[in-house]
């Protein structure tokens, strides 16, 4: 029976690793082709902050330049990408 606390133990330390989140990028993209895009940082659910109020629609954001980029409503560039309209002002990005 002690055998088995040890591989508990174990079996626990290795489950409270792999709910470890990473540590949340200065810049971040949803877009998976831009070279701001993190696919661990989106494996948990991210909160967005911009001037104290919560946003849902945020794009693409940077904690140090103080912006958040959100869609400029069903407008689409020639490329058929929605266009992007950025947003200024104290960016907090955090977990849920």
């Amino acid at each position: 029976m002690t055998e088995a606390q040890p591989e508990n133990t174990t079996v626990a330390a290795a489950a409270e690793k792999s709910t470890e989140k990473p540590a949340i990028p200065d810049r971040l993209a949803v877009d998976e082709r831009s070279p701001h895009f993190n696919a661990a940082v989106f494996q948990h659910e991210i909160g967005i902050r911009l001037n104290g109020k919560e946003r849902s629609d945020v794009e693409e954001y940077s904690i140090s330049e103080g912006w958040v980029m959100v869609r400029a409503a069903k407008t689409r560039d020639r490329k058929g990408n929605p266009l992007m309209m950025k947003v200024k002002g104290k960016v907090e990005a955090f977990y849920r």
